[in-house]
C-alpha cells in the first residue's frame, strides 16, 4: 500500500501551500520517505471522515493513519529510527515542541495578516466563499481590512522573528550545523507565503533570509522547485 499524504491545495492542485502540510512534507523528505500527494480543499470535509479529523495533513502509512503535523513527525521518528533523525534524540522533542508552540501562536498569525487576501485569491470559487466567510468571522473584519497597510505592517512581523534571527546569526540552522524538525516547523510558514503569495516577508540582509535560502536548497532544492502562484 503506497504511503499517502493528504495536503491542502489551491485552485491549481500543484500549488500546495499549508504551513502544516509543509512541516509534514519536509519531515518525510528529511527521512527519505516518499508519499503520494492526495489533494484536498477546504470544502471537501467528507473526504477526511475516515480519519476522524477535519484538517490536513493526514498521513496514511500502510495500515496506520496519523493526523496533525506534530504527530506525523513523532510517528516518523519512532517508526523509522534508522533514517535521519528529526529531533536528534528524545531530548530534542521538548525544545522542538516549544518552537512549534511559538510558531503557531506568533509566527503563523503574523504571516496570516499579511497574506490572507493572497491566499483567498489562489483558491477556486467554492473555496473562496468558504475561506472569506470563515476568516472574516475569525477576524471580525473583511480580508481586505486585515491586510490593509501590509507594506508598513510587515515591519512588526519581522521584529517578531528576533528569537529566530538571534539563533541564526551564529549558526546555519535552528538545529545547528544541519536542520532538524525545528527548522521545518518555522520553514513551513515561509513556504505557506512563498507558494500562495508574492508579498515578500523578509529583507535580503536578514539572517532569516539567508537561512530561508539554505532551506530552499535542501534535499536537491525540493522546496525551491515547488510550484508557486505567479506574480
Amino acid at each position: 500500500m503506497p504511503r499517502i499524504l493528504y495536503e491542502l491545495v489551491a485552485a491549481d492542485p500543484e500549488i500546495r501551500f499549508s504551513p502544516y502540510c509543509w512541516r509534514a512534507r519536509m519531515a518525510l523528505v528529511h527521512k527519505g520517505l516518499e508519499a503520494e500527494v492526495k489533494p484536498w480543499r477546504f470544502v471537501e470535509q467528507d473526504a477526511l471522515a475516515f480519519s476522524g479529523h477535519n484538517r490536513v495533513p493526514i498521513l496514511i502509512d500502510g495500515d496506520r493513519t496519523v493526523v496533525d503535523s506534530w504527530m506525523i513527525a513523532l510517528y516518523l521518528e519512532d517508526e523509522y529510527p534508522d533514517r535521519a533523525s528529526l529531533f536528534r534524540g528524545e531530548g530534542g522533542v521538548a525544545p522542538t515542541r516549544f518552537i512549534s508552540t511559538w510558531a503557531d501562536n506568533v509566527m503563523i498569525p503574523g504571516i496570516s495578516g499579511l497574506i490572507v487576501t493572497d491566499v483567498w485569491a489562489c483558491l477556486d470559487d467554492e473555496c473562496r466563499a468558504y475561506f472569506r466567510d470563515s476568516r472574516e468571522k475569525r477576524y471580525g473584519k473583511t480580508l481586505e481590512e486585515v491586510s490593509a497597510g501590509r507594506e508598513e505592517g510587515v515591519a512588526g512581523f519581522r521584529k517578531s522573528l528576533q528569537p529566530v534571527r538571534a539563533v541564526l546569526a551564529d549558526q546555519d540552522f535552528l538545529g545547528g550545523e544541519t536542520p532538524t524538525h525545528a527548522d521545518y516547523i518555522v520553514f513551513g510558514g515561509f513556504m505557506w507565503a512563498r507558494c500562495s503569495s508574492t508579498f515578500e516577508l523578509l529583507a535580503e540582509d536578514d539572517p532569516v533570509w539567508a537561512w530561508r535560502e539554505r532551506m530552499l536548497d535542501l534535499h536537491g532544492g525540493y522546496a525551491r522547485n515547488a510550484k508557486r502562484v505567479e506574480g
